[in-house]
């Protein structure tokens, strides 16, 4: 697959053009919505409340904490969401804290350092380890809370969040349980491609870009952004996963004006740690905590799942859900397994 096209299907501007200025990305069309425009509607049995927590690199971190209504005095298991890769916390991960709060677990639904509305600067920057770190500053962030059993904490990552939880429990000991839907490893397709096709040749081109795009950026103090990684409109001839992204990201079914994915860029250079620090590295050494895998029958990233699961040392998991395609797993409700879910972090988190 060539260069343009990995740009284009990978979420990450690399080697594209840069003309594209932040401003014009933030006034985009906005499809009437409002800044606080959520894609699900809230059980009316959780309550949800806006949080905020540094991460060790000092960036704070905006969520969402849902909560099961009438609990009384019981300490709650807990999980951390996150996830899809350029998404905001009012889309998927709000969804699926929605669902899990309505079956008896406290959940954080977080928006990943420098996108959403959490901090850093510059905006929409993507890291291998920021963004693992992220998930055990959600910990961080459930373990003081009064109302938690710290002892009882897990994860969920979405798509590229999905590679990014799973890198997370490998290091951080406390958390108890982790799965993934659609998962995504990013830093393995930023440099490699889908089917991982990219030749050393072009990965050497991508880099060399890349790397005189930091002279372009120092000389003018701002970072440079490529363009929103969804088309705002379609040919027809795309991809049937990209058509999808479309459906989800570009219309009412999921767009948010936050959302990268929606309405934004990366920054032009965010493929600089990404491509140079793979993660998954000690996947083997989550164990014997148990992880859960899920991926789409249909979807074109299966096979990073497929992958992962067969390196992944035992208690683990893999579904398979019949008839589906990757961003299914996004908002489906009649797609996504959450009883299997809520079985596999009560069984887990004890």
């Amino acid at each position: 697959m060539r260069i343009t096209a990995l740009v284009a299907l990978s979420f990450l501007v690399i080697g594209q053009a840069f003309s594209q200025n932040k401003e014009s990305i933030q006034n985009k069309k906005k499809m009437n919505t409002t800044e606080e425009q959520y894609t699900f509607k809230l059980s009316d049995k959780v309550t949800r409340q806006k949080v905020s927590f540094k991460n060790r690199y000092g960036i704070i971190l905006s969520g969402d904490l849902y909560l099961p209504k009438n609990t009384g005095k019981t300490l709650l298991a807990a999980i951390a969401i996150s996830g899809p890769f350029g998404a905001v916390k009012e889309q998927s991960s709000g969804l699926y804290a929605n669902q899990m709060a309505e079956r008896g677990f406290a959940t954080l639904a977080f928006d990943p350092s420098y996108t959403g509305e959490s901090s850093g600067e510059p905006r929409n920057v993507a890291s291998s380890d920021i963004n693992t770190e992220d998930f055990s500053a959600a910990v961080d962030f459930l373990g003081l809370q009064k109302n938690i059993n710290r002892e009882k904490i897990g994860i969920i990552g979405i798509c590229g969040f999905g590679g990014f939880a799973l890198n997370a429990i490998a290091v951080d000991k406390r958390i108890k349980a982790a799965a993934t839907t659609s998962m995504y490893d990013i830093p393995r397709v930023a440099s490699k491609g889908y089917n991982d096709k990219i030749t050393l040749e072009e990965r050497t081109k991508t880099l060399k870009q890349m790397s005189l795009q930091r002279w372009i950026d120092a000389e003018n103090g701002t970072s440079a952004y490529g363009k929103c990684p969804n088309p705002d409109k379609l040919n027809g001839d795309e991809p049937e996963f990209i058509k999808s992204y479309f459906d989800y990201y570009k219309t009412p079914r999921g767009f948010h004006s936050r959302s990268i994915n929606s309405n934004g860029a990366w920054t032009a250079t965010s493929g600089f740690s990404l491509m140079n620090m793979p993660i998954l590295t000690y996947i083997r050494e989550i164990a014997p905590r148990p992880i859960l895998i899920i991926a789409g029958e249909n979807a074109h990233s299966r096979y990073f799942s497929e992958d992962i699961f067969k390196v992944a040392a035992e208690p683990k998991e893999l579904i398979i859900i019949p008839n589906s395609v990757h961003v299914d797993l996004y908002d489906r409700l009649d797609k996504i397994p959450f009883e299997k879910l809520q079985d596999f972090f009560q069984n887990n988190l004890k």
